[in-house]
């Protein structure tokens, strides 16, 4: 008889431990994650469509189901389960939690249970440093020097430590945010960290987009409101992490690179939008995989904005990593009997 793998449940606790201080680490899994996605029809990963849970009496919410397998050196299933309610902020309460169930590959029997949001803050923080290095560096030009920040939540956060920790250095960080006490902390955060550069809270969004090389979208806006190219006419590179803020006017003067084109062309997504007014996909100039494997040209006289989807892929390579550094250090709690029911006739 197969044995039954145990079930453990890991902590937020836990999960920070075993990722603090390692972000060069994960953006290299990260990076092993893409290129196995990218690799083809090989079965190496299964990533369907994330599934949108609404409320028609709570519409700025949502909880999303995001089911993967990811095989190659990785050998693990799963799926992330993460609410995202933004009117949690108001009580001072994080817009979004999340679970992670891995699940054993060759039984299929759910093996953990992991607190979600750090990994799925991290994943997105590490795709977005790789995304940043790599394209700067097909473009040809040196690295930025002057970052933007459009939403200062913990994403933002995130995204500043993981390019911090990446070797990104700045002379100026520029801030925005709607709420002016969000604005704050944000930059509290920069200063308790001793990040490199000048911070200024700028009170508009064309003033930060203007005054940066490297403009961060990291809202929680369900459509575009950011509609002027011309904002956008000294060329910066765009990470566009929250995905619905740009206007199609503004992609279609831009190269456009994505993490998985089927994924960021739905859910009412700004690449989603463009494709609905134009009737096409030939805005789009690549994804991540392509610039990684250098298939993919990236201009340097024109904005170049990257829009990933977030894929449920990256979840199981950092859930997976953080339960192997769990296990290793000997704090693994396993439910003892979590499965019951294992003789067919009792």
């Amino acid at each position: 008889m197969t044995e039954v793998p145990g079930f453990a449940v890991i902590s937020g606790a836990q999960v920070r431990q075993a990722l603090r201080g390692r972000e060069r680490e994960i953006v290299e899994l990260i990076e092993s994650a893409y290129l196995l996605h990218g690799a083809g029809d090989t079965g190496d990963t299964v990533n369907p469509p994330s599934y949108f849970l609404r409320f028609p009496d709570r519409p700025s919410s949502r909880i999303i189901a995001l089911p993967a397998s990811l095989g190659g050196k990785f050998q693990v299933d799963g799926l992330k389960w993460v609410s995202s309610f933004p009117e949690n902020t108001a009580s001072g309460l994080p817009r979004a939690s999340a679970v992670l169930i891995l699940n054993d590959h060759a039984t299929g029997y759910p093996f953990a249970c992991l607190e979600a949001s750090i990994i799925s803050a991290s994943r997105t923080a590490a795709s977005a440093a790789l995304a940043a290095d790599r394209l700067s560096a097909r473009r040809g030009a040196p690295r930025p020097v002057r970052v933007g920040f459009l939403g200062t939540g913990l994403i933002a956060r995130y995204i500043h430590t993981f390019l911090a920790a990446t070797g990104w250095s700045f002379e100026e960080v520029g801030v925005h945010d709607l709420s002016a006490d969000s604005a704050a902390g944000f930059r509290g955060y920069l200063e308790r960290s001793k990040a490199s550069g000048r911070v200024t809270v700028h009170e508009s969004a064309e003033d930060v987009i203007r005054a940066s090389d490297l403009v961060v979208f990291a809202t929680v806006t369900g459509e575009p409101h950011i509609h002027e190219p011309k904002w956008f006419a000294h060329n910066p590179l765009v990470l566009h992490v929250s995905l619905r803020d740009l206007a199609p006017e503004v992609l279609l003067t831009s190269a456009n690179f994505v993490d998985d084109v089927e994924h960021c062309l739905k859910a009412g997504t700004s690449p989603h939008l463009t494709e609905q007014l134009t009737g096409a996909r030939d805005f789009l100039d690549g994804t991540l995989h392509d610039v990684l494997t250098g298939r993919a040209t990236v201009p340097a006289d024109r904005p170049v904005i990257f829009s990933p989807f977030g894929l449920g892929v990256l979840d199981l390579a950092v859930g997976g990593y953080v339960h192997d550094e769990v296990t290793r250090s000997g704090g693994l709690r396993v439910v003892d009997d979590f499965f019951h029911e294992l003789r067919r006739y009792g």
